[in-house]
């Protein structure tokens, strides 16, 4: 069933394009790819790096992924990246060729990754270690959420991290770094310096995403159900984005 918003579609890309220098910064599950009931569960279809550098072609290099995985993740399903590409929420940035953008984040406290795990082991559902940080998810189990947000509110106020909730996920991290600082970084690049950034994401971290490309004179787009406080406009689906890219 399609999902309904208040936000209208977005104008085409084709005709943002030419009225405007535009730069796309794109979210990974649940908006280029479908949702599964585990991280590594979903299915990426085979063509859709080549065309997303096809895509980067066409914006002139302006194109980056901004995805809640950590990057060595996203490249086991997507393949070996030449993106531009924000990590884990935004905290660990590349440029296409692969070269670190703004400082490198700090790990978790062993001690509350040590938490997290028992903490998934007794409760049955899966603890994702993250090069910068830790992320809990409960697809497999919802009635868990209040005693996940209760572990993950402790552990963050325990040890100063900052918590991010999503689709029945919740991560900590221990960088105050967001999608919107993603954007920002990006955007003080040469090749992104005054362009208009549109950011497309289904979740609620993408939020900061949306605010981030608004500050620098863009807007969001919102995928899927979750209504948006942020966005200017919505896309019902991962096929709907994949339809107004022209992937």
């Amino acid at each position: 069933m399609a999902a309904t918003s208040p936000l209208p579609e977005p104008p085409p890309l084709r005709d943002l394009m030419a009225q405007d220098c535009i730069a796309l910064f794109l979210d990974f599950d649940g908006t280029l790819v479908e949702l599964a009931e585990e991280p590594d569960g979903i299915h990426v279809p085979d063509d859709l790096l080549e065309n997303l550098r096809d895509l980067r072609t066409r914006l002139d290099g302006r194109l980056a992924i901004v995805t809640g995985r950590a990057l060595d993740n996203f490249e086991t399903h997507i393949g070996t990246c030449d993106l531009a590409r924000a990590g884990s929420h935004g905290a660990y940035c590349l440029d296409e060729k692969g070269s670190r953008l703004g400082e490198e984040p700090n790990p978790l406290p062993d001690k509350a990754v040590e938490t997290m795990r028992r903490f998934a082991a007794e409760r049955g559902i899966t603890y994702e270690q993250k090069a910068h940080g830790g992320a809990l998810h409960y697809r497999n189990d919802p009635e868990a959420e209040q005693a996940v947000l209760d572990l993950a509110t402790n552990v963050a106020n325990e040890y100063e991290l900052e918590m991010k909730r999503g689709k029945r996920v919740v991560e900590l991290t221990a960088s105050g770094a967001h999608k919107g600082s993603a954007v920002e970084t990006f955007m003080a690049e040469d090749r992104f310096k005054g362009a208009r950034p549109i950011f497309i994401g289904d979740d609620l971290t993408d939020e900061d995403g949306f605010a981030g490309a608004n500050e620098c004179g863009g807007f969001g787009i919102a995928v899927g159900e979750r209504e948006s406080q942020t966005a200017r406009y919505h896309l019902p689906d991962v096929s709907a984005v994949h339809a107004w890219l022209n992937l």
